[in-house]
C-alpha cells in the first residue's frame, strides 16, 4: 500500500469542506494510487521530474510527490492544495532532493521565499567608515565550512557570510529549508560547529550513492533520507487514516505534534539510567518533548504505569489535551497506578494515595507529629497569622505568613520535624536569615499554634498532603514491594516543593527512565527554589538544556528577557541559571502604551483588540493579561462597556468566539497570536501587598518571583506584544520597547 508523507503545508487556508475532501484524496491515495478519480498526474515542464498533482474536487487540486523505489511501496509526499491553476505552477517550481553532504532530505517549494543575493539592506555608511564585519566571519566561517563541512546551500551560505547581526541572520533563515534556518541561527549565536552538527545529527559520515544512479536508485535515496532526524522536521510519515486525519484537520499539526527538532525527538525517546532533567526557556518545546515521551514510552510497553504530572491542575488538563490530539489511540489510565499514561496534577496524585490509605494515622504522626486522624478539611488561609499572633516574642520579620509557610514548607515538612529539638538542630539551607537559637524556639512555637489549630479543626494544607503521601508510600513500600508507578514526567519542575519531590521519588522506584523532569527556573512563579539533590533525586550528567524558542518572535523574547534582568535565578541542581535563549522567528517589536489614566486605558485596549480582531485574528488567539483576578473583572467590564465582547477565563462558561482575558498566572502553559498586557502599573506590578513584613531575603525571592511572571506573560506572544500602563510604569518592565 502507498506511504503517505506529511510536509508542512504550504496551501492557503481552506475551509473545513476542503480539509474534509483532502482527507479522503488521502485515503484512497494510501490504498490504492492507480484508482482513476485520484488523476496522479504528472506535470510537464516542471523541475522535478517526481511532482505530481491530484484531483481533491473540480476546483482543488494536491501538489504531491511520488518516489518509487526498488521493490517499495510507492511514497507521496503531501505539500498541500491549492485551486488548480496555482497548484500546477506551484508543482512546476518545486524540487526535493538529497543533501550532498548530509544525506537529508530537502524540499524546496515555489512558496518558499527566496534566498537573498546579498545580506538584507543596511544603512549607507559614512564615505570612510569601515564596512561592519561579518557575523560569521568574525566567528570564523567562511563559505567552504558551510557549504562542505556542513551543507548549507551556497546562495544562502554567501548571504549568511554578509549579514552583520543575529537580526539580519534571523531574516535569511526564515527563507531557508528548516534546517538550515536553524543551523545558521546556532552558529549566529556562537555555538560551535561541532554541537550544532550533533543536535542536528549531522555528525554521522553519509554514505556515497553509486553514479550514475537509476531513478529507482535515486527514489531509494530519497525515502531513506526522509527518516534523517534533520529531515523529520520536514517530513513526517503518516501511520494510519485517523492520524492523516488529525494531520489536515488540525490547523498546528505541523507545528508541535510531529515535526520534532532532532534534539528533541532525541530526549523524547533516549533511554536513561536514572532520572534526567531537561531545562529550557518559554517556547522551547519542554512540554512538547514530555508528551512525545510519555506516547514512547506507552508504545514501548503498553502495561507501563506512566504518570505525567505538573504543578497546576490547568497545566495537567492542557498536557491532557494535548496527548490526546496527539496519539488518541494510546492506553491511558483511569488511576494512578493503572497501566497506560494518568495525567494529572501533582496535588490530586498526592490526595490519591491518601484517599483509602489504611493506617493513615501512623504517617501523619510520622510528618505531623502527634495530632487528631481525622482530616476532614483543608486548613484556613489565615491560619498561619493567627499562630504567629499567638507567640508575642516572634520578631516581626519573622511574624509573616510568608516566611512562616516558606520555613514549614523547606525545613520542617521535608524533615518531617516533629519536636522542637529536632528543629533546633536542623539544617536550613538557602532560607537566607539565620535563626539563632531564641529565633528558632519562637518560630517552632508558631508552628506548633498552627499544628495544633489544624488538628482541632481535623484540617491539612496543600504542602503537608505530598509530605503525608510520600511518607505512607515509603512505609508501605516494604509491605507490597512494588512501586505505585513505573515512570513519572514532570512539567514545571521548577515550581514543585520538596514534599512534591519526596513524593515523586517515593511513587517510582529508581532505576532506568525513573523521572524524567522538565524545569525552567526563570518561569517560577510559584515556591522556593530546590535543589533536587538533597531529597534523593540525583541528575549528575543527566542534565541537558534547550534553548531555541519555537513560539515568540526574536523582537518579542529579547523585551522579556529583559524583564529578567536585576534578580538571579537557580535550577534544580543548584546551579545559575542564564537566558541564553534565541528565537526561530522576527515580528514588530513590543509596545508600551503609557497612558494618563484607567479610562484612557481602557480606552486603548478596547481599541487595540478592535483592531486585531478587524485584522482577522480569531478572538481565541487574543489573550489579555492581568496580575490579578480583581483587574481581570475590572478590565472584561471596561471592554464590554466599549463595545469589545471578552470571556475572563475563571468565570463562567466558555464563549466561544470572544477574546480570553485572565491572570498572568493562568496563562502559563497557553500560547496566543496576541497579547495584551494591562495595568502594568508600579504599584500593581509587583503587589505591593505580597512585600510588607518580609526579611530581605524574602522580599529578593518575591521579586524574582514576579519578573519570571512579567516573563512567563510576555513570552505567551505568538506574534504582537502590547503592554499598557495607567500611572506610573512597573519598574519591572525592560526600556526598550517602542511606544
Amino acid at each position: 500500500m502507498p506511504q503517505i508523507v506529511m510536509a508542512p503545508s504550504k496551501g492557503g487556508d481552506v475551509d473545513t469542506s476542503v480539509k474534509k475532501q483532502a482527507f479522503a484524496f488521502l485515503e484512497k491515495l494510501s490504498t490504492d494510487d492507480s484508482l482513476a478519480g485520484l488523476h496522479i498526474e504528472p506535470i510537464a515542464g516542471c523541475i522535478d521530474e517526481r511532482v505530481r498533482t491530484g484531483r481533491v474536487n473540480d476546483f482543488w487540486r494536491a501538489v504531491l510527490f511520488k518516489l518509487q523505489g526498488h521493490g517499495k511501496d510507492a511514497h507521496y509526499i503531501y505539500i498541500g492544495v491549492w485551486p488548480h491553476d496555482e497548484a500546477i505552477a506551484i508543482a512546476r517550481k518545486s524540487r526535493l532532493s538529497v543533501n550532498p553532504v548530509n544525506g537529508i532530505a530537502e524540499l524546496i517549494t515555489a512558496t518558499d521565499g527566496a534566498v537573498p543575493a546579498a545580506a538584507p539592506a543596511r544603512p549607507i555608511q559614512a564615505p570612510k567608515a569601515e564596512a561592519p564585519p561579518s557575523l560569521l566571519g568574525s566567528r570564523g566561517f567562511d563559505l567552504q565550512s558551510l557549504v562542505e563541512d556542513l551543507g548549507i546551500d551556497p546562495d544562502l551560505a554567501r548571504a549568511a557570510l554578509a549579514a552583520t547581526s543575529e537580526d539580519e541572520m534571523l531574516v535569511l533563515a526564515e527563507t531557508a529549508v528548516q534546517w538550515q534556518g536553524l543551523a545558521l541561527i546556532d552558529l549566529a549565536s556562537g555555538t560551535p560547529l561541532w554541537t550544532v552538527k550533533a543536535t542536528l545529527g549531522l555528525d554521522t559520515p553519509v554514505e556515497p550513492h553509486p553514479e550514475p544512479a537509476t531513478p529507482e536508485q535515486e527514489d531509494d535515496a530519497l525515502i531513506a533520507a526522509l527518516q534523517h532526524p534533520a529531515a523529520r522536521l520536514q517530513f513526517a510519515l503518516i501511520e494510519d487514516n485517523e492520524e492523516l486525519r488529525r494531520a489536515l484537520e488540525d490547523g498546528d499539526f505541523a507545528a508541535w505534534r510531529v515535526f520534532l527538532h532532532p534534539e528533541q525527538r532525541k530526549y523524547a525517546s533516549q533511554s536513561y539510567n536514572g532520572p534526567f532533567r531537561l531545562s529550557g526557556g518559554a517556547g522551547t518545546g519542554k512540554t512538547v518533548v514530555l508528551v512525545h515521551r510519555a506516547r514512547h514510552l506507552a508504545r514501548q510497553n503498553p502495561a507501563a504505569r506512566i504518570l505525567l504530572t505538573t504543578y497546576t491542575r490547568t497545566l495537567a488538563e492542557a498536557m491532557d489535551h494535548a496527548l490526546q490530539r496527539l496519539d488518541p489511540t494510546l492506553p491511558r489510565a483511569s488511576k494512578l497506578g493503572d497501566s497506560g499514561v494518568y495525567v494529572t496534577g501533582i496535588d490530586a496524585a498526592a490526595r490519591a494515595v491518601l484517599v483509602g490509605a489504611k493506617d493513615l494515622a501512623m504517617d501523619l504522626e510520622s510528618v505531623l507529629g502527634v495530632r487528631s486522624p481525622v482530616i476532614s478539611g483543608r486548613t484556613a488561609q489565615n491560619a498561619w497569622a493567627q499562630a504567629a499572633a499567638t507567640v508575642p516574642e516572634l520578631p516581626d520579620e519573622l511574624s509573616s505568613a510568608a516566611f512562616l509557610s516558606a520555613e514549614y514548607a523547606m525545613v520542617v515538612l521535608p524533615g518531617r520535624i516533629t519536636t522542637r529539638d529536632e528543629y533546633l538542630t536542623a539544617r536550613r539551607p538557602g532560607r537566607g536569615v539565620a535563626l539563632d537559637r531564641k529565633k528558632r524556639i519562637a518560630v517552632w512555637a508558631a508552628i506548633e499554634a498552627y499544628r495544633s489549630g489544624a488538628s482541632i479543626e481535623g484540617s491539612i494544607d496543600f504542602a503537608e498532603v505530598p509530605a503525608v503521601a510520600a511518607a505512607h508510600l515509603d512505609r508501605t513500600a516494604g509491605q507490597s514491594g512494588t512501586p505505585r508507578v513505573d515512570h513519572v514526567l514532570v512539567d514545571e519542575g521548577q515550581d514543585l516543593t520538596p514534599a512534591h519531590w519526596q513524593f515523586l521519588r517515593a511513587l517510582v522506584a529508581p532505576g532506568p527512565n525513573d523521572l524524567f523532569i522538565a524545569e525552567d527556573a526563570h518561569q517560577r512563579i510559584y515556591g522556593q527554589s530546590v535543589v533536587l539533590g538533597r531529597y534523593g533525586i540525583q541528575i549528575v550528567g543527566r542534565s541537558q538544556r534547550l534553548r531555541l524558542n519555537y513560539r515568540t518572535t526574536a523582537e518579542n523574547l529579547r523585551y522579556a528577557v529583559g524583564a529578567l534582568s536585576g534578580a538571579a535565578f537557580v535550577d534544580l541542581e543548584g546551579e545559575p541559571e542564564v537566558a541564553d535563549y534565541r528565537s526561530a522567528r522576527s515580528g514588530p517589536a513590543p509596545r508600551i502604551i503609557p497612558c494618563p489614566s484607567l479610562t484612557a486605558e481602557l480606552d486603548k485596549a478596547a481599541e487595540e483588540v478592535s483592531r486585531w480582531l478587524a485584522a482577522g485574528v480569531e478572538p481565541e488567539a487574543i489573550g489579555l493579561l492581568v496580575r490579578d483576578s480583581h483587574q481581570a473583572t475590572q478590565l472584561a467590564r471596561g471592554l464590554d462597556d466599549r463595545g469589545v465582547a471578552v470571556r475572563v477565563v475563571e468565570q463562567g462558561a466558555p464563549r466561544p468566539g470572544r477574546p480570553l482575558v485572565m491572570t498572568m498566572h493562568r496563562a502559563k502553559g497557553m500560547e496566543f497570536s496576541r497579547v495584551l498586557i494591562a495595568g502594568a502599573n508600579a504599584d500593581l506590578l509587583p503587589a505591593e501587598y505580597l512585600l510588607k513584613g518580609l526579611t530581605d531575603a524574602d522580599r529578593m525571592d518575591v521579586l524574582a518571583r514576579e519578573r519570571s511572571l512579567l516573563y512567563v506573560a510576555m513570552t505567551r506572544a505568538r506574534d504582537e506584544l502590547l503592554i499598557t500602563t495607567s500611572g506610573s510604569p512597573s519598574n519591572l518592565l525592560p526600556t526598550t520597547a517602542v511606544s
